[in-house]
């Protein structure tokens, strides 16, 4: 599908201000997940060329931190309108290269255009404190700094949004940063780098960079000269990303893995329910760390809710992103695909009750029938594992005890959701929930001003918010001795 500003599509990384290419000429294939066609070939950066990107980050921090609010505000407004101003485009390059939906790109685009322009103006309020001394002829006070230079590593299932939620803080505060981007999402990045540089952000402030996944990774963790490392990816890559920031004892953001549940209690509207749980589960595919992949429904409701829930998710439209009737799209890869495949056999072998899907779609390559099954025990890998795929795996219960007891049973921490009128119910689940966040009778929780992380192995610190600043500042304190009158 044409753009109609095609420079958003480049195939190039941009490193202090540049769009640069391999050095040595190394590049890897992306391919829409839809048809498994090339969309084309990324530069896969040499480790030289990413400290290059570090080296221009490190050179213009003091410049970029010492323009005033405004004015880095003022750049950063004018990021989030291009943004905005593009959007459709943007949303087809995210769409092409990720493969969720047209509608649901677009969502994300205009998602991730709505962190900028917070950011920027939440940073006017990061304030410093004047204390009360304890020392006899002192004055003790504190202000917030910026930390530096910022490495921030992003998914594949949010290759947009993910990267202003960490960037607008970031640079809002006076940051600079390096991001890397999913090898399997490039394009994406690209183009908000594209609108960064005709929003005026100065060369250096913002870089994005491609390398072997793993070097490219180690290489800007352990650089000494970044002190700030976000990091939105699966928990098993994220201890890989704490230890080897470890050593340079940096600050760190680590979102992390999900296994949310949604317990469903006996007096919840059971349609409401059924479109809680629709949205709850089948976003990007299934491919999302808040994904609702237990659901817990009170003993008493549970074969109503089976019966509502089959029918809703054998009618969901499955196809090619930019086909704008489809709601599901294909798994990314080929490893997804069969991970799929294996942990709907591991439950049908257990005896799950299938009741929709459990098969390849019939059209092919990556694409997976909306699946539910029913019965689902917790020896099962769809009760144990993440579950990054369009599959519902459901459960009863017969008292709040045992649902929290199941719902709180994984190492995970990130989302869980709650259906219940009863406001008793409501308040005793969330406070006994071992989550960070718990949206009640509703899916959607996530925006702008919400203090965004997980728990447990689901990771540290937060993302939006006024939260969302912390891993990019330090809080400096001051104590004045004065030794004679001041007049």
């Amino acid at each position: 599908m044409p753009l109609k500003h095609p420079l958003l599509f480049k195939s190039l990384c941009y490193v202090d201000g540049q769009w640069v290419h391999s050095r040595s000429g190394a590049s890897v294939a992306v391919q829409n997940p839809a048809d498994q066609t090339e969309i084309g070939h990324v530069p896969m950066l040499e480790r030289e060329q990413i400290d290059a990107a570090v080296d221009a980050a490190e050179r213009v921090f003091d410049s970029w931190r010492a323009r005033s609010l405004d004015e880095r505000a003022g750049l950063l407004r004018r990021w989030a309108e291009l943004i905005l101003q593009h959007q459709e485009d943007l949303a087809i390059i995210l769409s092409e290269e990720q493969g969720k939906p047209l509608a649901e790109a677009l969502g994300e685009i205009r998602y991730a255009a709505s962190f900028i322009p917070w950011f920027a103006e939440e940073a006017r309020r990061l304030y410093g404190q004047t204390i009360p001394s304890h020392i006899p002829g002192a004055e003790l006070a504190s202000f917030k700094e910026p930390v530096g230079v910022c490495a921030l590593l992003t998914p594949w299932n949010f290759p947009s949004a993910m990267i202003t939620r960490k960037a607008a803080a970031a640079l809002a505060v006076g940051c600079t940063v390096v991001v890397k981007p999913a090898h399997e999402t490039p394009y994406s990045a690209f183009a908000l780098a594209q609108l960064a540089e005709e929003a005026g952000l100065p060369a250096g402030v913002f870089n994005v960079v491609i390398g072997e996944p793993q070097m490219a990774m180690e290489t800007l963790v352990s650089d000494p000269r970044v002190r700030s490392v976000s990091f939105t990816g699966s928990t098993r890559v994220g201890r890989l990303v704490a230890a080897a920031a470890a050593p340079g004892v940096k600050k760190l953001a680590l979102e992390l893995g999900g296994n949310a549940p949604l317990i469903v209690c006996t007096d919840a509207d059971l349609d409401h329910v059924v479109q809680v749980a629709l949205d709850a589960k089948f976003q990007t595919s299934g491919q999302d760390c808040c994904a609702a992949n237990r659901i817990l429904v009170q003993r008493p409701v549970y074969e109503a809710f089976l019966q509502r829930f089959a029918r809703a998710v054998r009618a969901l439209r499955v196809g090619p992103g930019l086909d704008e009737r489809s709601q599901i799209g294909p798994l990314m890869h080929q490893a997804a695909f069969d991970a799929t495949a294996a942990r709907v056999a591991d439950a049908l072998e257990k005896g799950a009750r299938l009741l929709a899907g459990g098969e390849p779609h019939a059209l092919g390559g990556w694409f997976w029938q909306p699946t539910l099954l029913a019965d689902v025990t917790t020896g099962m890998r769809i009760y144990r594992e993440e579950n990054f795929a369009p599959i519902a795996g459901v459960l009863p219960f017969d008292d709040l005890d045992e649902a929290v007891a199941m719902a709180n049973d994984t190492e995970y921490g990130l989302a869980a959701y709650v259906c219940s009128n009863r406001l008793d119910l409501v308040h005793r689940l969330v406070r006994r929930l071992e989550y960070a966040m718990v949206a009640v009778n509703g899916s959607k929780f996530t925006g702008h001003p919400i203090p965004f992380g997980g728990m447990k192995a689901s990771g540290l610190g937060r993302e939006g918010g006024s939260e969302g600043f912390e891993p990019f500042v330090e809080t400096k304190y001051v104590c004045i001795h004065h030794q004679g009158q001041c007049y």
